[in-house]
This record gives C-alpha cells, sequence and structure tokens, in this order.
C-alpha cells in the first residue's frame, strides 16, 4: 500500500471559463492485502465495500471480480489496485475511483474507472488504455449538473510508481468543456506519515465533498444553465 501527496486540479470550459486547484492525499492498495492500521488510527482511514461499487455484503475484491465477469473479463486471481479516498470519521467522497487490474501472469488486463456524483450514485466504466495508459470511454452517466449527458471521456490513467499522473478530458461536440489532473508523489504509508497528512490535510473527504459544492454553488449564483437529471 502507498499514500500519495497530490494536487488535484479542474478546468472548466462550457458557458464560463472557471477553475480550481486543491492539495490532499490518496491511497494506493492492494485489494487482497488492505491497509492494518493501529487501533488509534482506524477511524481515519477504513476501506468498506459500501463505498464502492457491488453489494455491501461481499468484499471490495469480490465485487470487482463480480462487476468484471459481467464485462466478461476474468482476472484468474490477479493482483487488483484502487487509488481511492479512505472513509475518515465516518465520512468518504470519491469522485473518482481506479482500479488497475492485473491477470494471472501479472500483466495489466483493464482499468476501472468508478465514478460517484453527488447524487448518491456511482457508475464504473472499463478502459482498456494503450501502452502509454490513455483510454477512451463513451460518458453515459450523469455527473454535473451544468454537464450534457454526451461525449466521451479521454483519459490517461498509466499504473502510478513513485510519481501518479491521471488525466481526463470531457469530449462534447470537438470541445473540451471540463477537464481533471491529478498529480502526485509517493509517500510511505506508515503511521506516522499519514499522522502528518491529517494534520496537514485535516477532515479531507469533508474538504472534497465542501470544494465540490462550493464549486457548483459558485456555477448556480453566475446563472449556468442546469441540465436536468434523469435516472443515470
Amino acid at each position: 500500500m502507498n499514500l500519495y501527496e497530490v494536487e488535484i486540479g479542474h478546468v472548466r470550459r462550457e458557458r464560463l471559463d472557471r477553475s480550481f486547484t486543491h492539495r490532499g492525499y490518496v491511497w494506493l492498495v492492494d485489494l487482497d492485502a488492505l491497509p492494518t492500521l493501529p487501533v488509534w488510527l482506524r477511524p481515519f482511514a477504513r476501506f468498506q465495500a459500501r463505498d464502492h461499487l457491488g453489494s455491501p455484503e461481499r468484499s471490495i475484491r469480490n465485487n470487482v471480480d463480480a462487476w468484471l465477469a459481467t464485462q466478461g473479463v476474468d482476472l484468474g486471481g490477479g493482483r487488483v489496485l484502487m487509488l481511492a479516498n479512505a472513509r475518515l470519521l465516518g465520512h468518504v467522497f470519491n469522485p473518482l475511483s481506479l482500479y488497475w487490474c492485473h491477470n494471472a501472469s501479472g500483466a495489466l488486463e483493464c482499468v476501472i474507472a468508478e465514478v460517484h456524483n453527488t447524487y448518491g450514485q456511482r457508475h464504473a466504466y472499463l478502459l482498456r488504455p494503450d501502452d502509454a495508459g490513455r483510454a477512451r470511454v463513451a460518458k453515459d452517466f450523469y455527473v454535473s449538473p451544468f454537464l450534457e449527458l454526451s461525449g466521451e471521456y479521454v483519459m490517461r490513467v498509466p499504473e502510478p510508481d513513485d510519481e501518479l499522473s491521471v488525466t481526463i478530458a470531457l469530449r462534447q461536440g470537438g470541445r473540451t468543456p471540463f477537464s481533471a489532473t491529478m498529480k502526485g508523489r509517493r509517500r510511505p504509508a506508515t503511521p506516522r506519515e499519514l499522522l502528518r497528512l491529517l494534520v496537514r490535510r485535516p477532515l479531507m473527504t469533508y474538504r472534497v465533498s465542501g470544494l465540490i459544492r462550493r464549486h457548483g454553488i459558485a456555477l448556480w449564483a453566475r446563472r449556468v444553465p442546469i441540465v436536468p437529471r434523469s435516472g443515470r
């Protein structure tokens, strides 16, 4: 397992130019060996199936395998690494979780991009990245109330090592109305390092939720039209 101290950027170019960045940290964990932290740190970093795709009655790993089976993918027990926020003091929000899925020989088979919106919904996309980590997938899940449910995501999701670099751009009609980046460096996932990050970036998951809502309120206040939400 590893921690990454990151800078996350959002850029909007639809009807209104607006951007913001914030700093935080994310976890990269092996779903077959989730972190075992000292008792006093566990409230600050929990990984629970209810926060991710599938049934809360099964493990995250079992849910990943079950979802991949619906896509015709069998990893044969290969390793799955998940990049995500951990539940912190009872709260977690993951705008995007990524799963690097390896086959039994250790080669990367696919990547799952799991998107959450602020309406409590989530949706998983199956990605088949090229050697540079680039992939495209049609957008078919309602995320922002200010963006149409159309177009495609152009992503760059290379598997993290010492550096983490993820880029997502939404393409609609030859335009890029929205893009996001996450860049950071690996840190040791020790109790001491986690404590340092908890002090430096307090209540991080609450802050993520708050920043997204503040951004939405700012767009609404600037009279950016709202796209009605359907069932997705």
